[in-house]
């Protein structure tokens, strides 16, 4: 088996074809080591970590999981959304969100213990060269509106909010990546010192954290750090970033309004992704015809993304080669 870390974008439901790419690395015999990840990338990057920890990886396994994934059970209204037309609105217009989001927090939380995974401290990795708060398996990428800043779990439970990172939920740190601005509820975390911090969506400040698990001191990779993105190549694809406003383009091009926003998002990751070392390592899928927030996506198309994933996965490992990589970039 070759040795990977991978690096998995948001892009909400657009995450199964995230899984349809990893099946083409696990199916190539690549053993995912860490796995960084943000908002839909957190999500299968938790299940994926999991499954690596335990043993049982397979891609027939993930796909299964994908195709299996019923995205509207993660619908979960509170009392007041419930009311129509006013609550939705209520939950919009005070930043509240309009779905609770514990039952994706849940679903999660039911996959990893079939893995047998529940905190932090079962993704427990012996790996000496990593700075201890690093030894895990797993790491996704949050916003904290409190504090304003970028936050990554677990790694950043002791240092910022004085936690024993071991006994840390995973379902919870996940559920925090994936709290899509007004749309999900935001999380919450207490710090020892009673401090509670408003915790959002981290695509907020990094969609695509590729450069989390590079290494810091200079030296040479031991394995490949593969990314997997969804994001929309800019500007040709400028409203797949916010789907909810493509009818105003048909009075002509995107508003300057909507560009600021477009570039807050996801600007810092498309100047990764510009970057000749990030673009060679990157597998980059095409998912233009699926909203974020598509919910509702029939079992064909969410297949259609999936094999999207693999075939954008095998094609890039037809050209992948560790030994030139490395000469080259590294």
């Amino acid at each position: 088996m070759n040795k990977a870390d991978l690096v998995l974008s948001g892009g909400g439901v657009k995450g199964i074809a995230l899984v349809g790419a990893v099946s083409a690395l696990v199916e190539a015999e690549y053993l995912p080591q860490r796995v960084s990840g943000t908002s839909a990338g957190a999500l299968v990057g938790a299940v994926l970590a999991a499954a690596a920890q335990s043993g049982e990886l397979s891609a027939a396994q993930l796909e299964k999981l994908a195709l299996g994934i019923d995205y509207r059970t993660f619908l979960d209204p509170g009392p007041v959304e419930r009311v129509p037309v006013v609550g939705p609105a209520w939950g919009l217009l005070t930043g509240g969100g309009i779905y609770r989001g514990e039952a994706l927090r849940q679903w999660v939380a039911d996959r990893l213990a079939e893995f047998g995974v529940t905190t932090f401290a079962d993704l427990a990795i012996n790996d000496r060269s990593l700075p201890p708060e690093q030894r895990y398996r797993l790491v996704v990428t949050v916003a904290d509106v409190t504090l304003g800043q970028l936050i990554r779990l677990p790694w950043d439970y002791q240092r910022v909010y004085g936690l024993d990172p071991d006994e840390q939920p995973v379902a919870d740190a996940v559920r925090a990546s994936t709290a899509i601005p007004f749309f999900f509820h935001p999380a919450t975390l207490t710090s020892a010192d009673g401090r509670t911090s408003t915790l959002v969506d981290g695509g907020l400040l990094s969609n695509f954290p590729i450069e989390s698990l590079d290494r810091t001191d200079g030296g040479k990779p031991r394995w490949p750090t593969f990314g997997v993105t969804l994001l929309p190549d800019l500007p040709t694809d400028n409203e797949q970033v916010i789907p909810a406003l493509r009818p105003l383009h048909l009075l002509g091009p995107p508003m300057l309004l909507e560009q600021v926003v477009t570039t807050i998002l996801v600007g810092r990751d498309q100047a990764y992704l510009n970057q000749p070392w990030v673009s060679a390592r990157t597998i980059r899928i095409d998912t233009s015809e699926v909203g974020v927030l598509d919910f509702n996506l029939s079992q064909r198309a969410k297949q259609t993304l999936y094999d999207k994933g693999l075939r954008a996965g095998e094609d890039f490992l037809s050209t992948w080669n560790w030994s030139d990589y490395a000469t080259r970039f590294r």
